[in-house]
């Protein structure tokens, strides 16, 4: 994994996030618009979320900001693909160009909007994530008819 550094607030997040849960978080992002995203160990997610969403509940009320999980995966097509829940991804592709590392990726027609977000919030979290772990410079929403 590339260097990831952690402020005292997402330590302290990651911290209380694994206590409430039972889950290991690999990472913690916190966003502008008060979002949380922990990024959890391969297999975790159901611990992460808890029966009907307690967990993730008790998460949200202890930290007051909207928090999201995402499932981590060694393989950066079906990492790409978790973090772009709950769009739907029709395929992805990782290529070269020049020394750069870019995914390209089919997302449903109906589901662009949700893999974009409001004012690209979405896709601005898929690419920071998708180049902490993955160190790919880029992600690219592929036109589909």
């Amino acid at each position: 994994m590339p260097d990831v550094t952690f402020t005292t607030e997402t330590m302290q997040f990651i911290a209380l996030f694994e206590k409430t849960t039972g889950a290991h978080a690999k990472d913690c992002l916190v966003l502008d618009d008060e979002r949380v995203v922990f990024v959890v160990k391969s297999g975790d997610m159901g611990l992460a979320i808890g029966k009907n969403g307690s967990n993730i509940n008790r998460v949200n009320k202890q930290i007051g900001r909207h928090v999201e999980v995402i499932e981590y995966s060694e393989d950066p097509k079906e990492f790409i693909k978790n973090l772009f829940q709950p769009a739907a991804v029709k395929g992805t592709a990782i290529s070269t160009r020049g020394d750069r590392r870019v995914a390209i990726v089919d997302v449903a027609a109906k589901d662009k909007g949700l893999a974009i977000g409001k004012n690209g919030r979405n896709i601005k979290k898929v690419k920071t994530l998708a180049q902490r772990h993955h160190k790919l410079d880029d992600v690219v929403i592929n036109n589909q008819k």
